[in-house]
């Protein structure tokens, strides 16, 4: 049983929900081992090919519950800390899940929120999402991984002025940014992520897996160790099941059945 999180599963998808709507879903010290302990579930659960990652109430995520972490070692907290016992683990751990991680987003994404839903591989936003790093109005850099992502998904330039200035960018410019992969209307972001994660539920996730791994390992390898990569993972792929139904599916010139084995 969880308190601040709901976890669901149905069809082969795993929806995890972060629920302290009061807070707007602020992260606090009981919320990181339950985040953690249901994507563990979810990635040891061979039901499950694809999970979502979501919000309850009028937000995704506030960021961090600045009342409980300036309330550490008495008022003076120390926050490297606090970040490798709490988001670096999170946002590890969701990069190494091998199997497809979608954020749907709504309200606010700020702070810490936004690293979350940066450290998803695909972004759904609803036209309400807003999304901030907020860090400099309290006087703090960027963390929980947004300082690694962000530049890789919009530039340089895009993510110093995000950053630096801290303003908030509603869903369309986010669209514009490469920030989000797609934007709904408010009443259809349920369904649109629900539809994106029935889909990659239904292709080989044992390829997926390992495509996500190649993407995210490519950040910081050379071409020389990229293409070894590709090798390692196609002899990996080559003997899986799906890889044989696919192929088969193709010369038949049917949809491929894909079961994730």
């Amino acid at each position: 049983m969880y308190e601040t999180i709901v976890y669901e599963k149905q069809d082969g998808v795993a929806r995890i929900s972060l629920n302290r709507p009061k807070r707007l879903n602020a992260f606090n010290l009981r919320m990181h081992p339950e985040l953690l302990d249901a994507l563990n579930a979810a990635a040891g659960d061979e039901e499950v090919r694809c999970i979502v990652l979501r919000g309850e109430g009028k937000g995704f995520s506030a960021g961090a519950d600045l009342s409980e972490v300036v309330e550490g070692d008495g008022g003076n907290p120390d926050l490297g800390q606090y970040l490798r016992e709490t988001y670096s683990r999170l946002v590890t751990r969701m990069v190494a899940v091998e199997k497809p991680i979608v954020a749907s987003l709504h309200g606010p994404v700020y702070g810490a929120g936004l690293g979350v839903a940066l450290a998803s591989d695909l972004r759904v936003a609803a036209e309400s999402a807003k999304f901030s790093v907020a860090f400099v109005k309290i006087g703090l850099m960027p963390d929980a991984g947004v300082s690694f992502f962000l530049p890789r998904l919009i530039g340089l330039g895009r993510a110093m002025e995000m950053s630096m200035l801290g303003d908030g960018v509603d869903a369309a410019e986010a669209l514009r940014y490469g920030l989000v992969n797609r934007v709904v209307p408010d009443e259809e972001l349920e369904g649109a992520a629900s539809a994106l994660a029935s889909r990659l539920a239904g292709m080989p996730t044992l390829a997926l897996g390992r495509m996500k791994g190649a993407l995210y390992a490519s950040f910081e390898s050379d071409l020389r160790a990229a293409l070894e990569r590709e090798a390692v993972g196609q002899t990996f792929c080559g003997y899986t099941k799906d890889h044989k139904e696919g192929v088969a599916a193709f010369f038949e010139k049917r949809e491929a059945s894909f079961t994730g084995s």
